[in-house]
């Protein structure tokens, strides 16, 4: 079965679907074995491990290079964050058409004016809404698979207040778009107001240290959520493993003592797959 198709069904299903992020195979690999439905290839994140901050520093092809590793190693759903599409709806065709042919299952196109910033920071622009609707409508009419998903992300809430961000969000969901995004609530009565004011899926996310609550999952249900991604709780934990692990080499001069805070040589071997390609390679010999 198409991802795509896998992750129409999971929306239908009625389950919440439970997307952590990654910003390379590696982590990808792990989420799948750790059973999830489905992964959020996270933009902050693939900036994080390359330029740096997200500040719409990386470009499409950057997106799609590291898309096709994480396709390629996977075989659950993966939703895309498509940031503004790179351009205008012209670019979002373009991006579509090269997020479908790399193996995502979904694309998010968000409302900012590109370059953009995290949903989390302050100084958020945005484009007008009808703008944005035909970039949604080129989105629709780009994609090869009807079963790919289109969801849209409005960032207005920090800018223009929850009201105007939920006016967006019914645009968009008139222009075509399959998931609303209503990024940056502020408290559980907005996630409650969204939930109950949109007639559509909704995507939750949670962003440690963020400005939305840090809700359990059985809660976002509850409000009403279809999908919940994790985008960068894998990068924050490795990032303060890795600062660890590096003050106590400098300090004591081995990672002897770090040994039970890793997966040693065999087990990451495990984890990509090592003994299939060593069966591969006896058969080629």
């Amino acid at each position: 079965m198409r991802t795509t198709t896998q992750l129409r069904q999971l929306l239908l299903a009625g389950e919440l679907i439970v997307a952590p992020g990654a910003a390379d195979a590696l982590v990808a690999r792990i989420i799948e074995q750790a059973g999830f439905p489905a992964l959020y290839l996270t933009g902050a994140g693939v900036a994080y491990t390359t330029v740096g901050p997200d500040l719409g520093l990386l470009g499409m092809s950057e997106m799609v290079n590291r898309l096709e590793y994480i396709c390629e190693a996977v075989r659950v759903p993966v939703i895309a964050d498509g940031d503004t599409g790179y351009g205008n709806a012209l670019n979002v065709i373009r991006t579509v058409k090269a997020y479908e042919k790399a193996g995502a299952a979904a694309i998010q196109l968000e409302d900012q004016v590109m370059p953009k910033k995290c949903g989390h920071l302050a100084g958020k622009q945005l484009i007008e809404a009808s703008e944005m609707v035909h970039k949604i409508k080129a989105a629709v009419d780009a994609r090869l698979d009807s079963d790919f998903v289109i969801v849209a992300r409005t960032d207005a809430r920090a800018v223009l207040g929850l009201n105007a961000a939920i006016e967006r969000a019914q645009l968009y969901l008139e222009a075509g778009a399959d998931v609303i995004f209503v990024e940056a609530p502020e408290s559980i009565e907005e996630m409650k107001e969204i939930n109950c004011r949109l007639n559509a899926p909704t995507l939750a996310n949670m962003v440690e240290g963020g400005k939305t609550p840090l809700l359990p999952n059985q809660k976002l249900k509850e409000i009403g959520y279809n999908i919940v991604i994790y985008p960068n709780s894998a990068i924050r934990v490795m990032t303060k493993a890795v600062s660890r692990l590096m003050d106590a080499l400098k300090e004591s001069g081995t990672t002897q003592g770090q040994l039970d805070q890793m997966f040693l040589f065999n087990q990451v071997n495990n984890i990509i797959g090592l003994d299939r390609w060593k069966e591969l390679e006896k058969k080629y010999q």
